[in-house]
């Protein structure tokens, strides 16, 4: 009986993929089969100290390890799936493929030694409006890949900002310069870190928080995103 009410209910609200929007099987999750094999992914991460974002932060900040899942294109799949996770109240997209990732990362040496994964931060204001921060999902479900801790309460955002969707570089580093705030510093003395965003474009938000985090005795600082501009 359980079994012909789930088909029926399948039947009236039908299941599509986060990323292509095709129906989904009984035995797929978010995303279809075809998108499971045929997302954009990078593999950045197979070699995070000279991938192309690790490169693009290259006399910026320093940085222990750098990668993103998937690289993004404007009006494609990727795009979609971030718009869900972002502005649709769909979190459990962000926490699905971070800890698909995680699980990636624990594998290779570079990225097992991580002690904290933090989020970037929204302000108070802009959290409450749009219900959560996109990030948070993301790192738990890295954490939880990885197999270490996760924490929204490290880094903090204080000021409001702009949305920084039409600024250019330099105009994203300067909306976000002294935005960024730590609440326990001793928490992450000598600790590495893994700072996480759902898309890097500049790196401006990246590069602010990292400096923050780097000016405590110790700290190490990796990131990873869902997604990344830079090719």
């Amino acid at each position: 009986m359980l079994n012909w009410f789930n088909n029926l209910f399948h039947l009236l609200f039908p299941e599509t993929c986060v990323a292509c929007n095709r129906q989904l099987q009984h035995h797929e999750g978010l995303l279809c089969l075809y998108c499971q094999h045929d997302l954009p992914y990078t593999n950045f991460h197979t070699h995070p100290i000279d991938n192309p974002i690790a490169k693009h932060f290259w006399g910026r900040v320093p940085l222990q390890n750098t990668a993103a899942y998937l690289h993004f294109s404007k009006g494609g799949r990727v795009q979609h799936l971030i718009h869900l996770l972002k502005y649709k109240n769909r979190p459990d997209i962000g926490e699905a493929i971070g800890k698909q990732y995680g699980e990636q990362l624990a594998k290779l040496p570079d990225w097992q030694t991580i002690d904290w994964v933090i989020p970037v931060p929204l302000h108070p204001a802009k959290e409450l409006k749009r219900g959560y921060n996109q990030s948070d999902p993301l790192a738990k479900g890295l954490a939880d890949g990885l197999g270490t801790a996760w924490s929204r309460d490290i880094l903090v955002r204080r000021t409001y900002t702009e949305s920084q969707t039409r600024k250019g570089r330099f105009a994203r580093w300067v909306n976000v310069e002294t935005v960024f705030d730590l609440i326990d510093p001793e928490k992450i003395r000598g600790k590495h870190l893994l700072l996480v965003d759902d898309v890097i474009t500049t790196g401006a938000t990246i590069e602010a928080c990292a400096q923050k985090l780097l000016a405590i005795e110790g700290v190490k600082v990796s990131v990873v995103s869902i997604a990344c501009v830079v090719k």
